[in-house]
C-alpha cells in the first residue's frame, strides 16, 4: 500500500531536462554537492514513497519529476532525501502520475534526490549532464537496484517516469540495464515521458528502441506536448528533437488523434483536484521539432498549466487513461510470451 505522506497544498512541477547524457566532467560549484556522495539507503523503508503490497504479476518503478526548489540563492543545487517539500510534493506527483499505472502492477517509487530544476537549467549543458548524472542518477540506481534485488522476485515491471524522473531513468536505461541484461529483458517498457528520446541517444545505446506501435515490448515511449505555433523554444527540450509517439493512435507518424479517439484525460477541478474527464487533448506529432502537438487544451479553457504553450505538466495528465490502457495492454503481451515460453523479441507485435 502507497505510503501514507501527508499532503499539504499544491506546488506546480518544475520543468527539468538534461541537454546530454555524456559524461563529461566539469568543475563543481561551490554549492554543488559531490557526485560521488554515498547512495541513500533504501533498505530503509522511510526512503521509499511508495512500497505496495504485492498483488499483480507485474510491477510498475515509479521516479516523481522535480518536487522541490531551492529557498535561498545559498541553498546547495540538490535536495537531501528529507527535504520537506519534496516529501510534501512528490506525493501530490504520484497521485495525478503514477496512478494511471496502478491497475496495471504494483507501483514502486523511491524517494529520491534531486537537483533544483530552475538552477541546474541555468547552467551550461556539460554541467547539467553531469550534475543529473550524478547524485539524482545514483540514488534512483540505487533505489532501483534494491528493489531488483529484494522486492521483484523476478516478475516482469514497467518503468515510467516524469521530467527529470524521466531524464534519470534514461541514465538507467543506457547504464544498469546495459550493464545488467537479465534485468533488462524483464522490462516490459519504459515510460520516459517528458525527456527527450533522440536518434543520437538511441544510436548511443544500441540495447534500446523506441516503440513503434501499440503491442511492441521492451521499448522507450516518449514524448513532450505543446500547443500549436508557440512562440518561444520549448524549455524542455532546449533544441534537441526527440522521437515520439502517439499516445492515442500509438503510431508515430503526422496524422492527429482527435479527443473522441482518446479514453479520457486526468484534469484537476476547480478545487485542484484531479478527476476523470472526457478526453481533454487531441494529439498530432510535429516529426520536424520531434514534440506531440495539442490544439485543443487553451480552447477548452481550463487551467492547462505551462507558460506560453509548454504542456509540460499535463504530459501524463493529459493521456492518463489511454497510457493505462497502453500498459496494460504492453503487460499482457508480455505475459503471454512468458506463459508460452516465448522470447520477449522473438516476434514483432
Amino acid at each position: 500500500m502507497k505510503s501514507e505522506t501527508k499532503i499539504i497544498g499544491w506546488i506546480a512541477c518544475i520543468v527539468f531536462v538534461a541537454l546530454s547524457f555524456s559524461t563529461i566532467s566539469c568543475k563543481k560549484s561551490d554549492n554543488q554537492p559531490s557526485n560521488t556522495d554515498i547512495a541513500t539507503d533504501y533498505s530503509i523503508a522511510s526512503n521509499w514513497l511508495s512500497i505496495p503490497a504485492t498483488l499483480s504479476p507485474v510491477d510498475i518503478f515509479y521516479l516523481y519529476p522535480s518536487s522541490w526548489k531551492k529557498l535561498n540563492a545559498s541553498d546547495p543545487m540538490i535536495c537531501e532525501i528529507d527535504n520537506p517539500m519534496m516529501l510534501q510534493t512528490a506525493p501530490m506527483q504520484f497521485e495525478k502520475q503514477a496512478t494511471a499505472f496502478e491497475t496495471v502492477g504494483n507501483v514502486y517509487a523511491p524517494f529520491y534526490r534531486q537537483g533544483d530544476a530552475a538552477t541546474v537549467l541555468a547552467l551550461p549543458s556539460a554541467e547539467q549532464a553531469i550534475l543529473v548524472g550524478g547524485i539524482p542518477t545514483t540514488n534512483a540506481t540505487a533505489a532501483f537496484d534494491y528493489y531488483i534485488k529484494h522486492f521483484n522476485n523476478g516478475r516482469p515491471f514497467i518503468l515510467v517516469g516524469h521530467s527529470q524522473g524521466s531524464v534519470v531513468l534514461s541514465n538507467i536505461l543506457s547504464g544498469y540495464m546495459k550493464e545488467n541484461p537479465t534485468v533488462y529483458q524483464k522490462m516490459i517498457a519504459a515510460y520516459v515521458i517528458g525527456c527527450p528520446i533522440t536518434s543520437a541517444y538511441l544510436a548511443q545505446n544500441p540495447h534500446l528502441k523506441f516503440a513503434e506501435g501499440p503491442d511492441d515490448v521492451g521499448v522507450i515511449i516518449s514524448y513532450n506536448t505543446e500547443a500549436p505555433n508557440i512562440s518561444i523554444v520549448n524549455p524542455v527540450l532546449s533544441g534537441l528533437i526527440g522521437n515520439v509517439i502517439n499516445p492515442i493512435t500509438w503510431t508515430s507518424d503526422e496524422t492527429i488523434a482527435t479527443t473522441a479517439q482518446g479514453l479520457g484525460s486526468f484534469m484537476p477541478d476547480s478545487a485542484g483536484v484531479f478527476r476523470k474527464v472526457p478526453q481533454y487533448a487531441d494529439a498530432r506529432i510535429d516529426i520536424a521539432k520531434g514534440v506531440l502537438i495539442c490544439s485543443t487544451a487553451g480552447a477548452l479553457g481550463a487551467g492547462d498549466g505551462g507558460p506560453n504553450g509548454i504542456y509540460h505538466t499535463f504530459d501524463i495528465s493529459f493521456y492518463y487513461y489511454n497510457l493505462r490502457q497502453n500498459a496494460a495492454n504492453r503487460a499482457n503481451i508480455f505475459l503471454k510470451k512468458i506463459n508460452t515460453g516465448q522470447n520477449r523479441t522473438s516476434d514483432k507485435n
